[in-house]
């Protein structure tokens, strides 16, 4: 299973809204004799392309695969019929099928006299946060991300940010937002710092780029516009808006969304959410400002944080990863959970957490 696991992260960032999957097919001696993978939707699922390496054919053979295969028929056809026409003796699961309609394949595996077991359950689940949490929620899965000082601060008193972490941290970046569908930010880093938001890495893919921008005050040279080709752009803004600024910013090749504006002018959080699930966008690395990271913590969305800490402390009222208003207890404050040790890149540190399941809840405050 764990070689399954690292045939489904290759395909990371291409698959939306379908999930990650790898598969892996072992001989009665154990010996790997196909394998196979999910490259994005309307290709094979990961049973059919490794089965097919076969001739379809593996009588006696263990499949592993990290999710449960599908009885559904979508833009491919289901991948039970296929399992059980192979000969296949022993099929291994990770993640259930957490769509309505779509699971049901390990009891019919199971009726057809074909043993069903479960391992790394956990791992795959984790694996397809994205999935599960769209699935689920009908939203994307978030991972906030930023770079600190170890007083958490993400520019000097200044304003200055260039370059708070050294070479290695910030190429890691890059591979964070080649594995997610979009990254977004506040128009305030992006009149601070008017970043790319692409991923400069050799065979990276760029993600889609979103702005908060409830005034449109994003500057029509700024770089993240895709202009005559560049990756997609969308700017969110407000109704207070002004119309000829986003005629402009069209002309300029982005694509303007429009939201009743909240009472304090600013997009509101819950109906962009929403309205990305509904674009089947399941994954969007939260690069910030403070303000941003603040609203989606206090919103329950910050799903996953990844820190690059900074051997380096700068002091003084210079900017906070994490703004907002605060809270006035330590019961109030949001929880994470550390996932795995900290990575060393370069000098600097990388750490990561997912939020705790008691901060998590479904029917949050109104948004206002």
């Amino acid at each position: 299973m764990a070689r399954a696991l690292q045939l489904a992260e290759k395909w990371r960032g291409r698959t939306a809204p379908n999930p990650i999957v790898g598969c892996v097919i072992v001989d009665k001696r154990g010996a790997v004799i196909a394998e196979g993978a999910h490259r994005g939707p309307g290709a094979k699922h990961a049973e059919r392309d490794a089965l097919e390496k076969l001739g379809g054919k593996a009588p006696g053979a263990t499949m592993y695969v990290t999710l449960e295969p599908c009885m559904h028929s979508g833009r491919t056809p289901p991948c039970v019929p296929a399992v059980k026409a192979s000969g296949v003796a022993r099929v291994v699961v990770g993640t259930e099928d957490p769509i309505p309609g779509h699971g049901g394949g390990i009891e019919a595996l199971r009726r057809a006299k074909i043993s069903v077991t479960r391992a790394l359950v956990a791992a795959c689940d984790a694996s397809n946060r994205p999935f599960l949490t769209w699935s689920q929620y009908r939203r994307p899965a978030f991972t906030l991300k930023a770079a600190i000082t170890l007083d958490g601060k993400i520019a000097t008193v200044k304003g200055r940010s260039k370059w708070i972490t050294g070479d290695a941290a910030r190429a890691d970046v890059h591979r964070l937002r080649d594995t997610h569908d979009a990254v977004l930010v506040g128009i305030r880093t992006v009149l601070a710092d008017d970043p790319w938001l692409t991923a400069r890495l050799r065979g990276a893919r760029d993600p889609m780029r979103i702005v908060l921008d409830g005034k449109l005050r994003t500057p029509l040279d700024a770089r993240l516009l895709p202009k005559q080709g560049g990756p997609r752009t969308i700017i969110v803004t407000t109704d207070q808006a002004p119309a000829a600024k986003e005629r402009a910013l069209v002309k300029a090749g982005a694509e303007v969304w429009r939201f009743k504006a909240r009472a304090n002018g600013h997009v509101p959080l819950d109906l962009l959410v929403q309205e990305l699930g509904a674009k089947d966008i399941t994954s969007v690395l939260v690069e910030g400002g403070g303000q941003v990271h603040a609203s989606f913590i206090d919103r329950r969305y910050a799903d996953e944080l990844v820190l690059y800490i900074a051997p380096k402390v700068v002091g003084g009222p210079a900017p906070s990863w994490v703004g907002g208003k605060g809270v006035g207890t330590i019961p109030a404050a949001a929880g994470f959970v550390l996932e795995g040790p900290p990575v060393q890149l370069g000098d600097d540190l990388r750490l990561r957490f997912t939020q705790a399941p008691d901060t998590r809840i479904d029917d949050p405050p109104p948004d206002d």
